[in-house]
């Protein structure tokens, strides 16, 4: 028998405790909610989950917008990932320095697809050595009959009187252009008249409307994209080639050889790329990952609430000691923060979390951002289904080791597939559920923001840094969770 069958603590997930409120100096509207991860700020501390029933491009782009950012699933095929990729980065620009154009002798149903796909509404239009000579709106075309499909777009395009200005023209510039010229767009051409460049109104809206936006030094919208262990390298290729901002490494359990070596892989070819390494829930697993090269550690086991890992694998740990625990191990690892100074390892709580209390409690144990999947899938971002059932709206959502989730490229994450006659047999370590219909993503991050900074006021923490450094848990009993929700009434709403 092993004498050191049991760790000697009682390990604790979200709701064995709460916040002790403490002196405070602090409003919830004046905390700082900022944090860094491998050089990338985050105004709002909010990663969603590597699920295909919730992070495709659409909710990328839109938590971007508010100040968090998203992770690609990765249940898609190399190609179609790396697309999606491209979708992120070219949603919104300070310069578009890759402009999409057409040539002057393409149908205007080219330019219609073209602009459909791509959600624009302009094109420029080159000659074959790259030259502007023309734009196509959605304006030129508008009142178009059917027949005219077939026609060249330099029928229709705008090529007199072109605005346009030099490469290196600064967005303060731009704008003064744009409203002198009432024009939507401005190309950006060299001397000898080539499409270097595009800025748009609508990406200086989008600048104005979404000043916390997650932005890389281009002004594009930062994503990261999630990999396996069996097409790193080929994987890693094309999403670094469509300009992700950083790659997870994304199974239930990091503490393994195939995972440890993949982290390497990837440093080895792509140092400056930053890598989240995970899932794991010791010091010990937190050590290996960053021995290998891991920018970041992803923690949680099991804690999903659509995850059965506890039950199919007896596996995992309570997620606040599994923070705590790999939060520990992760001050003993210095990194950059990209300004310079030498921080630690940061730290991703990723499961567990049922509401914006659990994200003040993660951040308490130690984690420099939480991960959420459960709470977005019911947004209208989100790729799931919506359904009317019993009156009330759901959307999909199911645990990336589902049965079905597993029959497509990500089975490999949970590391259960074997050969059996007849094929691959999974045996499955999630479920596949519903969850209530949520809105605009804007709306729920604004819900799960507002309760981070109520937490942090009572806490009198004026930054994340506060909340891991000065805040106090206290246990509780059953009784007192029993305590802590709405009791003895019949709720009207919540």
């Amino acid at each position: 028998m092993n004498e050191e069958l049991f760790d000697h603590f009682e390990a604790l997930t979200f709701d064995d405790v709460l916040v002790v409120p403490g002196w405070s100096e602090v409003l919830p509207a004046e905390v700082q909610t900022t944090t860094v991860l491998g050089g990338i700020e985050l105004r709002t501390p909010l990663i969603s989950a590597a699920m295909d029933t919730v992070t495709e491009a659409p909710l990328a782009i839109s938590l971007a917008r508010e100040g968090g950012v998203g992770v690609l699933h990765r249940n898609l095929s190399i190609e179609d990932q790396a697309d999606q990729v491209d979708r992120v980065k070219r949603a919104q620009s300070g310069m578009i320095d890759r402009p999409i154009s057409l040539h002057p002798g393409a149908t205007l149903a080219d330019a219609e697809e073209l602009m459909g796909r791509n959600k624009i509404s302009g094109v420029p239009i080159c000659d074959p050595d790259g030259r502007l000579v023309g734009i196509l709106t959605n304006r030129d075309v508008r009142f178009c009959g059917e027949g005219e499909f077939d026609r060249k777009v330099s029928d229709f395009m705008t090529s007199e009187g072109l605005v346009t200005a030099p490469v290196g023209t600064s967005l303060d510039e731009a704008k003064q252009l744009l409203h002198r010229h009432r024009i939507e767009k401005l190309p950006l051409v060299d001397e000898a008249g080539r499409l270097r460049g595009l800025i748009t109104v609508k990406d200086i809206m989008k600048r104005i409307q979404k000043p916390d936006a997650t932005l890389d030094p281009r002004g594009r919208l930062r994503v990261g994209a999630a990999i396996g262990v069996t097409d790193v390298a080929q994987r890693a290729e094309a999403l670094i080639g469509a300009e992700v901002d950083f790659l997870v490494i994304d199974t239930a359990h990091g503490h393994t050889r195939g995972v440890i070596d993949a982290v390497a892989i990837i440093k080895k070819g792509w140092p400056e790329v930053p890598v989240i390494g995970g899932n794991v829930v010791t010091r010990e697993g937190v050590d290996a990952l960053v021995e290998a090269g891991a920018d970041m550690v992803k923690v949680g086991v099991g804690a999903g609430s659509i995850c059965t890992t506890r039950v199919v694998a007896g596996a995992g740990m309570p997620q606040m000691s599994a923070i705590f625990e790999c939060a520990r191990a992760a001050r003993e690892h210095l990194v950059a923060d990209g300004e310079g100074n030498a921080r630690p390892v940061p730290i991703i709580a990723d499961g567990g979390v049922v509401s914006s209390g659990d994200i003040v409690k993660a951040f308490v144990a130690g984690a420099d951002a939480v991960m959420v999947g459960n709470a977005l899938a019911g947004v209208d971002e989100a790729p799931g289904d919506l359904e009317l059932v019993d009156g009330a709206m759901w959307k999909t959502y199911r645990g990336m080791g589902s049965a079905g989730a597993m029959r497509g490229r990500a089975a490999d994450r949970y590391g259960t597939a074997q050969e059996a006659s007849g094929g691959a047999k999974h045996v499955a370590e999630g479920v596949e559920a519903r969850v209530r219909y949520a809105g605009a993503l804007s709306e729920l991050v604004s819900q799960l923001t507002g309760g981070l900074r109520s937490g942090m006021g009572y806490a009198g923490a004026a930054t994340l840094d506060d909340l891991h450094h000065r805040t106090r848990l206290v246990r509780i009993t059953g009784a007192g969770l029993r305590e802590s929700h709405p009791h003895d009434v019949d709720v009207l709403r919540d």
